[in-house]
């Protein structure tokens, strides 16, 4: 835990000691969740996090012509 101090611009240091323990690059995700916030370290290559995840057969081209079939038919249900 630490208590810590804004600047005159508003920004804060986190200290080594808590970046090196959560391993804090050069990224973070900051969530405002109301009475405080949420830091989130993010990964500098945020696909290589991703590689493997997805076990896709279709290609690009397939993938993006179901994504519009499918904001087509989105639409189509709410205009009704």
């Amino acid at each position: 835990m630490a208590i810590l101090e804004l600047d005159n611009k508003g920004r804060l240091t986190l200290p080594k000691k808590i970046r090196e323990s959560l391993d804090i690059g050069k990224k973070i995700l900051i969530i405002n969740a109301g009475d405080h916030l949420k830091i989130i370290p993010l990964p500098s290559n945020p696909l290589q996090i991703l590689h493997g995840a997805f076990n896709v057969k279709k290609s690009f081209k397939e993938l993006r012509k179901q994504a519009e079939l499918t904001g087509e038919n989105e639409a189509k249900k709410q205009r009704n």
